[in-house]
This record gives structure tokens, sequence and C-alpha cells, in this order.
């Protein structure tokens, strides 16, 4: 076959063209760090690039949930530990309105004192975190507790059922229930058919009309309310060392999820500068030759 200058050229020019493409892609690959730049420079490593950052995306997300759960849970056993103190210092003022040395001045002093207790315990009740209340489930709309325009109050976390429960997806197999029941997390009911609130105001009402007269069982109802209250935040304690568990083991999967994925998209920078050096030297003898073999023309022999 007759080589001519023409082909000669032409396979030049297109070695050239290929080595400029082989310096560009690394040239890319340094500036990204990445392996490929879009889908069509390695479908394989796209395809597997596509799935795993569907992976992590998932992982963020149960590890933003939780997040969200830790909030909720927090809260809750802060504001239960609260209203446990207040339930200990009423239980003290009981014990001292039981003093017979008392008089009518003295047990007022203690009602209205009672009274402020209560009235800090209703605002625990109707913490609110980000704008929602913290003790009606999914109905963080609606106040827990609402005073009425003639001084008696509405209890509308009585109305709460387990529909109302608030659960959040924290893994793939697991739904934690992230919020308190309010029944339980002030106390449920005295034997007398009372939530902790109305025994509260009843014993304020009496003392401050200067007898105990008719609460001979306020220690014992104080002590039960308190004792469920107590339940109930050992049992958000509990589900939250479930959380701290689930929590860990995301990060984990985050880890490794991010690792899969950097060893798959990621280059070895040294590796691909080294790479790039040694290609810009081939591209160099490339068009050092080349230009030696394009070089004569026509008028070259006519010399």
């Amino acid at each position: 076959m007759r080589v001519t200058q023409g082909m000669i050229a032409k396979n030049s020019l297109r070695y050239i063209n290929s080595s400029y493409g082989k310096l560009d892609k690394l040239q890319s690959q340094i500036s990204s760090g990445k392996k490929i730049s879009k889908a069509s420079d390695d479908p394989v490593v796209a395809m597997k690039s596509l799935k795993y950052n569907t992976q992590l995306s998932q992982v963020k997300q149960y590890q933003s949930n939780a997040s969200q759960a830790f909030t909720w849970l927090e809260n809750t056993e802060t504001n239960i530990t609260e209203g446990i103190d207040i339930m200990g210092k009423i239980r003290e003022l009981t014990v001292k309105a039981q003093n017979s040395t008392n008089g009518e001045e003295e047990l007022n002093a203690i009602g209205v004192e009672i009274g402020q207790l209560k009235d800090q315990l209703i605002q625990i009740a109707n913490t609110q975190v980000n704008g929602r209340y913290l003790f009606n489930g999914t109905n963080s709309d609606v106040a827990p507790i609402t005073k009425n325009a003639d001084g008696t109050y509405t209890y509308n976390f009585e109305n709460y059922t387990s529909s109302s429960d608030v659960l959040i997806n924290v893994s793939p197999n697991a739904t934690l229930n992230v919020n308190s029941n309010p029944i339980s997390a002030f106390g449920g009911q005295s034997g007398s058919g009372q939530n902790v609130f109305e025994m509260i105001e009843s014993l304020e009402n009496a003392l401050k009309a200067g007898t105990m007269e008719g609460m001979e069982n306020a220690l014992s109802d104080i002590d039960q309310f308190s004792n469920q209250m107590s339940n109930e935040r050992s049992d958000i304690g509990a589900r939250y060392n479930r959380l701290e568990l689930i929590n860990a083991r995301l990060s984990e999967q985050e880890e490794t999820a991010t690792k899969v994925l950097s060893d798959n998209e990621d280059v070895e920078l040294e590796e691909i500068i080294t790479e790039f050096i040694t290609q810009q030297s081939v591209h160099r003898a490339a068009l050092a030759v080349n230009a030696k073999i394009v070089q004569p023309t026509l008028v070259d022999f006519l010399r």
C-alpha cells in the first residue's frame, strides 16, 4: 500500500487529537476530583454512583428524623422532670399545711404558694417547641390546657388517644413513638376521678378557705400522680436510649456509604497528576515529531 504525505498527516493529527482528549479528561479529573463528569464517560461508574447516592441520602434522611426525635424526647423528659419537682414542692407544702398549729392565715399563704406551683405546672403542660405543643401529640396546634373566661380550665389533653402518637421513622425497620401521652405524663387520675390539676386546685381552694377539710387523701393523691409521672419519665428515657443506639448505627452506615461512594467516584489525585504529567510529555513529543513529518511541502522539494 502506498503511503502518502496526506495519510501521514491525517494519522498524525488523529493521534494528536486523541492526546488532547486524554489531557482534557485528566485535567477535568484533577479539577473536579471525580472520575467522570457525565454519565457517558463511564456508564457503570455513573450507575453505581446513582445507587450509592440514593443509599447515602436515605441514611441522611433517617439521621435528620433521629435529630427531630431527640428534640421531642429531650424536651419531654426535661419538662416531666420539672413537673415531678413541682409535685415534690407541693407535697412538702401539704405536709406543712397538715400541722395543727397552722391558723387560717398560714393555710391561706400555703394555698397561694400552691396556686403558683399549679400555674407553673400548667405552663409546663402547655410547653411549645418550635411553635408546637409538646404534650398533645399530633394535635400540636391545640393547647393541652386552656383557661376559660370564668377562670375555669378546659383540659383538652384528656381527649388524647393513641391515634395522636407522634411516630417517626428513624431507620428502615424502626418507627419510634417520640412523644409522651399527656394523660400519663401528668399522672392520670386520682381515686376520686380528678386529674392532677383539678386535685391541686381543690387543695389550693381549701387552703385559701383556711381548712384542710375534704383533703384527707391529698398526700396519697400527690404520691400517686408523682409515681405515674416518674414511670412516664422512665419510659421516655428507655426510648431515648434506644434512639441513641439507632443513631450510632446510622452514623456507621453514613461513614460506610460515604466511603463506598468516594471509592467509586473520586480519583487518586497523586496518580492522576502523575499520569497528567506523563501524558503532557507524550503530547509534546508527538507534536515535535508531527512537526517534522508534516513540515515538508512541494516547495521544499523544489529548492
